[in-house]
Order: structure tokens, then C-alpha cells, then sequence
């Protein structure tokens, strides 16, 4: 059985620095770590993960984006990004395949206050789900990260007051209904389809984590084929470091 873990960790560094990161790595040892956020350059960190073969890509833009991918089992083959120029400068995407599956980590452009990007995201959306089809047509998909998006209103605290913002708009919500109506399944949602109340990102501010008033937009989503070698997923609701907590999956 393997394990999947997924952290958006918002400045690698700084969940570093908190102690948190390296207690939760070893832990858990996961067979496979996918980071969002990483906000660095190259050189900028020295990760002791022995073990682990590591890969990055890094935004242009300093101390912005990025993600980073480490895992036991050297994959076959790796690539950076989406072979899609307007969309391959702020490092958002890690494909590694392995013998029976692509594994991408994905880092969803955010829509911004006042939606000023929710536009580039609708070009995304597309973009991304035309990606991960192709892929598809040689083995099935395990893709994970921070999607930015709380998809239905079982997925945040306030569903009523968030409608129309950021992560919560009606368009993005769709994005997410025809991805998923594309042969892909929302493995949380598939172990704990009614399950309330746990969520994977808080804001800062407010004191939301204490209050639990959270949104789940962090997310491993997988071909359907796959759903039979599923074991479970998991929400680390109980880990510090970032205003995201890890999530996981079990697959066979």
C-alpha cells in the first residue's frame, strides 16, 4: 500500500522554521510528499529528507508559487509544468509517472480579491483537465495540491456569506463539477460523502482555525478506474505550519 501526502505549506521555509514540517515527515513517512507553495528559488533551501529523491519547479516571480514533489520510488520520467507557455511561469504543476499511474501536483491559480483573475483560472481549469485527459490516454491519474476551490457547500463553514468570493464563486464550482464529470472522482468525498466539519484551509485571520470556520480546497482526485485500489483518505486537521493542513490517500 502506498501513501500519498499532499501540503500546500505556504513558504516551505516558514513551516520549516515552525518545527512542525520534519515531525510531521517522519511520522507519516509517506511513499510520496507533493508541497504547493514552496515560495522559492533554487538553492534557497537544503532539505534534509534522506531517502527521497526530490523535485522542483520554481515561479520566475520570487517568493511566489512553486511546488515540489519527493518521493522513494524514482519515477520513470518527470516534467515541469503544462507545455503551455502562458501558463508555465509561476511553477504550479509536477507530473511523475510511475509504472501504473501519472501522479501530478497542482498548485490552482487563486481568482483573487475582487475575482481579478478569475478569468486566467477559467483558462486553466481548461487547460488542466485537457492535460490530465491526455495523460489519461496512456495510464490512469492521481492528481493532488491546493485547487482553490471548496466545491460544494458541505466543503467550507460559511457557505451562504463566501457565495460570489474567491474559491466559492459559482464558475469555479462548475470547473470542478465538469472535471469531475470526466471520469474523476473526489476520493475524500468518495470515502465520506456527508461528512461536515472537516476542512484543510483557514484563514489567518479572525482566529478561523480555532473556530474551525474552514474550507476543504485541498484535494486527491484520481481516475475512476483507480477507485478500487482506494483505502482511504485522509485530512490532518491536527497539523501546524501553514495556514493549510496536509492531506493524504491510501491507495494499493
Amino acid at each position: 500500500m502506498k501513501k500519498l501526502v499532499s501540503w500546500n505549506v505556504n513558504g516551505l521555509r516558514a513551516c520549516v522554521g515552525k518545527g512542525d514540517f520534519y515531525a510531521f515527515v517522519e511520522k507519516e513517512a509517506p511513499d510520496v510528499l507533493c508541497l504547493q507553495e514552496t515560495k522559492l528559488q533554487e538553492g534557497q533551501i537544503e532539505m534534509d529528507l534522506p531517502g527521497y529523491h526530490q523535485y522542483w519547479n520554481y515561479a520566475e516571480k520570487k517568493g511566489y508559487s512553486g511546488t515540489a514533489v519527493f518521493t522513494k520510488e524514482e519515477p520513470l520520467s518527470v516534467s515541469l509544468g503544462l507545455g503551455i507557455e502562458e501558463h508555465d511561469h509561476e511553477g504550479r504543476v509536477i507530473t511523475l509517472e510511475y509504472p501504473d499511474y501519472y501522479l501530478i501536483t497542482e498548485y490552482v491559480p487563486n481568482s483573487k480579491d475582487a475575482l481579478q483573475r478569475l478569468d486566467y483560472r477559467m483558462t486553466w481549469e481548461d487547460a488542466f483537465l485537457a492535460y490530465a485527459k491526455g495523460l489519461e490516454k496512456k495510464k490512469p491519474v492521481i492528481f493532488c495540491g491546493d485547487l482553490n476551490v471548496a466545491h460544494e457547500e458541505i466543503d467550507l463553514k460559511n457557505p451562504k456569506t463566501n457565495r460570489g468570493h474567491a474559491g466559492f464563486t459559482d464558475e469555479e464550482r462548475e470547473k470542478m463539477t465538469v472535471l469531475l464529470s470526466n471520469g474523476f472522482t473526489d476520493t475524500y468525498r468518495y470515502f465520506y460523502p456527508d461528512k461536515e466539519g472537516v476542512y484543510s484551509w483557514w484563514s489567518y485571520r479572525f482566529h478561523a482555525r480555532e473556530k474551525n470556520a474552514g474550507w476543504r480546497i485541498d484535494y486527491f482526485i484520481v481516475s475512476k478506474c483507480l477507485e478500487p485500489r482506494l483505502k482511504d483518505a485522509l485530512i490532518y486537521t491536527d497539523v501546524y505550519g501553514s495556514d493549510h493542513c496536509p492531506v493524504g490517500l491510501l491507495i494499493e
